[in-house]
C-alpha cells in the first residue's frame, strides 16, 4: 500500500501566515550554514568519533584503533569536526587529546539518539 501525502486544497493564499513566517525566517546564508552543520552528522565515522568522545577524551592513535582506521583518516575527520566547532583539543607534552567542544555537542548527540534509536 502506497502512503498518501496530504496536500492543501485551498484556493487562497494566507498572506498573514506567510508574512509572519517571513519575519522569523533565517537568511539563505544562515540556512546554508545550518545545513552544512547537519551534513557533519550524516557521516558514520564522524558520529563514531563524536560518540567515543562523549564517553572520554581520546588521542588520534586511540581513535584510529577504535574505528579501525588510519591515524591520517581520523585526523581528517577530526579536522572537519573541529571546523564545525564540535570538538576541541588539548596538548599534554607531545600528545594531543580530543574531546567534545561543549555540552551543546553532547546534547545534539543525545537528542539524536532519543529521536532515532530509542524509537525503534
Amino acid at each position: 500500500m502506497v502512503a498518501r501525502i496530504e496536500t492543501c486544497d485551498c484556493n487562497s493564499i494566507h498572506q498573514d501566515v506567510i508574512d509572519t513566517v517571513k519575519e522569523h525566517m533565517l537568511s539563505d546564508k544562515k540556512i546554508e550554514t545550518l545545513a552544512n552543520f547537519y551534513k557533519i552528522f550524516s557521516d558514520t565515522t564522524k558520529i563514531k568519533i563524536l560518540w567515543a568522545l562523549d564517553v572520554h577524551e581520546m588521542c588520534v592513535c586511540d581513535l584510529a584503533v577504535l574505528a579501525n582506521m588510519t591515524k591520517s583518516a581520523i585526523s581528517h575527520q577530526l579536522r572537519a569536526l573541529k571546523q564545525a566547532n564540535l570538538v576541541k583539543y588539548r596538548r599534554d607534552g607531545k600528545n594531543v587529546y580530543y574531546s567534545l567542544a561543549d555540552t551543546c555537542t553532547r546534547h545534539i548527540i543525545e537528542k539524536g539518539i532519543l529521536h532515532t534509536i530509542n524509537k525503534e
